[in-house]
């Protein structure tokens, strides 16, 4: 069984100065137009108790454009600026189902620079990608294979804080299931071993941002003694953003390796329902939570899982499954945190992560 899926491929790309310069204004645009907009749509709402439309906030995109302050509209892409209008649109649609928070204003500084172009904003040509307003095509690095007869329907272009160039294809994807097996996991996500598998595996945490903390102490230092606006303290920002860059690209990569595995061996996977948000209010252990990325990791499994026919079998949050003895089901009275081992009536030796992953697969399988 296949079926048809949206996928992205992002790649580094490398632009001429001409085209990081009409990026740059494009980057611009965008934001001016998402803060002009939500600004527009906040009045409206304050003053006649109305929201706006897709459709209402174009006209006001048309009526910017012809205004001598803001002329320079005209100069990039029409496209970008649309496709701003719909990604606030469906960002008010979240809010109101109380999927997402209330949209904010961006800041030229702390919001990611991107820019989206639709079919109608780039030309796809014997593997090379140029975008509207530009002579040349982008000089991307193909660092993977894209499907055989591939088009992309969207187009997102982006600069990170470290400088760096990112362009991502969405394209639809036939993607093939696995082959059924009756491998099931239960997996408990800790911050000494990442996962521990009802297998009796122990994944250890690589603790990413621990191993570049002295680095990245140093470069904040270093940023610090900089002078505010000087070309100094913007090469100290770019090297603390390098950093960064290089901690999340580690964790990304050892959370896509480690999804992938799990999805591909087993049929189904049972996690807990965890509340990450609650628990970083937790200040001893916000830091390391955070560089765990539990969150992540089950976003993950369920797009994979989605994709290739498998199921992600997610268990209620307060399940005590450190405390059940998972051979003869009891209920242990009090297990404190620094208790890794424990002996249940019955007589089964527990290690306490171990039993808890078994036990969640067990719920996650009744649960189905």
């Amino acid at each position: 069984m296949s079926q048809v899926v949206k996928r992205a491929y992002k790649f580094r790309f490398y632009p001429s100065g001409a085209q990081a310069a009409e990026l740059s204004r494009t980057f611009g645009c965008v934001r001016l137009v998402w803060n002009r907009a939500l600004d527009a749509r906040q009045r409206r709402y304050a003053t006649e108790s109305k929201s706006t439309t897709y459709v209402q906030a174009s006209a006001e995109l048309t009526k910017w454009k012809s205004l001598p302050e803001l002329a320079f509209l005209n100069e990039v892409s029409s496209v970008p600026l649309q496709q701003v209008l719909r990604h606030q649109q469906a960002a008010f649609a979240a809010f109101y189902a109380k999927r997402a928070r209330y949209p904010r204003f961006k800041s030229r500084k702390r919001s990611r620079a991107s820019a989206e172009y639709t079919r109608s904003g780039f030309r796809w040509r014997g593997g090379e990608l140029t975008l509207a307003k530009m002579a040349e095509p982008l000089d991307i690095r193909w660092s993977r294979q894209m499907p055989d007869g591939a088009v992309p329907s969207t187009v997102t272009v982006s600069c990170d804080s470290a400088g760096r160039w990112f362009v991502s294809l969405l394209v639809e994807e036939t993607v093939a299931a696995l082959p059924s097996t009756p491998q099931t996991v239960g997996v408990d996500v800790g911050l000494t071993c990442l996962a521990v598998l009802s297998t009796g595996e122990k994944i250890v945490n690589p603790r990413h941002e621990r191993a570049d903390r002295r680095r990245l102490a140093k470069a904040q230092r270093d940023l610090a003694r900089k002078m505010k606006g000087s070309n100094n303290r913007e090469k100290a920002r770019r090297k603390v953003a390098r950093i960064h860059a290089r901690i999340t690209d580690r964790r990304t990569d050892f959370l896509h390796k480690l999804s992938t595995r799990l999805i591909r061996e087993n049929q189904a996977v049972a996690i807990e329902d965890l509340t990450v948000r609650n628990m970083v209010a937790n200040h001893a252990l916000a830091r390391a939570i955070s560089d765990a990325s539990w969150r992540q990791l089950r976003s993950m499994l369920e797009y994979k899982a989605d994709w290739y026919g498998r199921e992600v079998l997610v268990v209620d949050r307060w399940y005590p499954s450190t405390r059940v003895c998972s051979h003869c089901g009891a209920l242990h009275a009090r297990l404190p945190l620094d208790v890794r081992e424990w002996t249940c009536r019955c007589g089964a030796v527990h290690d306490r992560d171990v039993n808890a992953a078994r036990n969640i697969l067990a719920a996650g399988l009744a649960e189905r």
